[in-house]
């Protein structure tokens, strides 16, 4: 009787080119297209539905939708930093927290279903954006590459506080989601520093924040 030989996985080392081509693509798809699959539980598993109405329902679906484009654009901006990262530790804490960020995709996704809403039909352009964005910023060096990380989670964290605030007050199942998300970004940011993030200049800062109201404006309605 034959043998059968279990596949041998290849060191990321000895990809070439076109393997890492497909392998771009295959997490852009992901990314966008989905579906999108959680290594983790949902965060408002356990918690009981509230009564909304129909008004009350399109809002949080809108602010659920505009956070699912916030998760594909940081999907990109890690796949974009990870392929133009100059150190292996760096790339790999970056692919880590694109596999944390990935849950973000499917409770946002599931949370928008639960609702009826839907997503944002300008994904495919956040993340093309977003992507070149993250390369520019690894060609920048790890720890501005670091910095902008940081930076970027720290600006997360605030949208998401914003979101807290404007929830209504019986509606326990999208906070348990957003709260979750948000302890997750600010890990996300605190690894960014510890690991030699620099502080960026003023003018990127706001530069980053306008770039942010821009998709959030957008992703709310398309």
């Amino acid at each position: 009787m034959p043998q059968t030989h279990s596949p041998v996985a290849r060191d990321p080392r000895n990809f070439t080119g076109l393997d890492r081509l497909i392998g771009q693509v295959d997490q852009a798809l992901k990314a966008v297209v989905g579906p999108h699959a959680s290594t983790r539980a949902y965060p408002a598993e356990e918690v009981a539905e509230t009564e909304l109405d129909a008004a009350q329902r399109r809002e949080i679906a809108a602010l659920m939708r505009v956070n699912h484009s916030g998760e594909v654009a940081a999907q990109a901006l890690y796949h974009g930093q990870a392929l133009a990262s100059k150190g292996s530790d760096i790339r790999d804490s970056m692919l880590k927290a694109s596999d944390e960020e990935r849950d973000h995709l499917a409770w946002c996704a599931t949370r928008i279903d639960e609702l009826g809403g839907r997503t944002s039909m300008l994904n495919p352009v956040w993340y093309a954006g977003s992507f070149a964005i993250g390369v520019l910023a690894g060609l920048a060096g790890d720890p501005a590459s670091l910095g902008f990380l940081a930076e970027t989670e720290k600006q997360v964290v605030d949208h998401l506080d914003a979101h807290l605030s404007k929830l209504p007050h019986g509606d326990a199942r999208t906070r348990a989601v957003i709260e979750q998300m948000k302890e997750d970004e600010a890990q996300h940011g605190n690894m960014a520093l510890n690991a030699g993030g620099i502080a960026l200049p003023s003018a990127i800062r706001v530069l980053m924040r306008g770039c942010s109201r821009v998709m959030t404006r957008t992703a709310r309605w398309i």
